[in-house]
């Protein structure tokens, strides 16, 4: 299993990428424990984890402050990553795309752009162009190579 994870937190003065490793994770506890470091670290109040795997499907992880982790995923899969994210989202169908499509909606991410960037790319350049609307392409590039 190949796979890209990166944290992006949302600071006063821009945004502010990391690479995040995943391998120990193995319940959403675990998810969430990372994004809350990064959002300590970096004094954000909200954080975005971008998953993608094998090329197969794209993830995107958002937790803001306090609050529970939301999560969207192009393609719902019960192994690996997506097994983890699977938590997230509930009662959704492997090979399905499941979670919460308005979780980008203020960064300029609509539902419907979420779910033709599923269908449409390859996972990596789905996260690159989420990563463009929302204002920190360069970060991402940065990390992604």
């Amino acid at each position: 299993m190949s796979y890209f994870a990166a944290a992006f937190a949302r600071t006063p003065q821009g945004w502010v990428g990391a690479e995040a490793t995943l391998d120990e994770a193995e319940v959403v506890d675990d998810l969430t424990d990372l994004m809350r470091e990064v959002a300590v670290e970096s004094i954000a109040d909200t954080v975005l984890l971008l998953v993608e795997e094998d090329d197969e499907w794209f993830g995107i992880v958002r937790l803001d402050g306090e609050s529970e982790p939301r999560a969207y995923v192009s393609t719902v899969r019960d192994e690996g990553l997506g097994g983890l994210l699977h938590q997230l989202l509930g009662d959704v169908p492997d090979g399905a795309p499941g979670g919460d499509p308005h979780l980008l909606d203020d960064f300029g991410v609509s539902a419907d752009q979420l779910a033709e960037l599923g269908e449409r790319v390859l996972p990596g350049d789905a996260l690159l162009e989420i990563a463009e609307q929302a204002g920190f392409s360069e970060e991402y590039d940065d990390l992604h190579g």
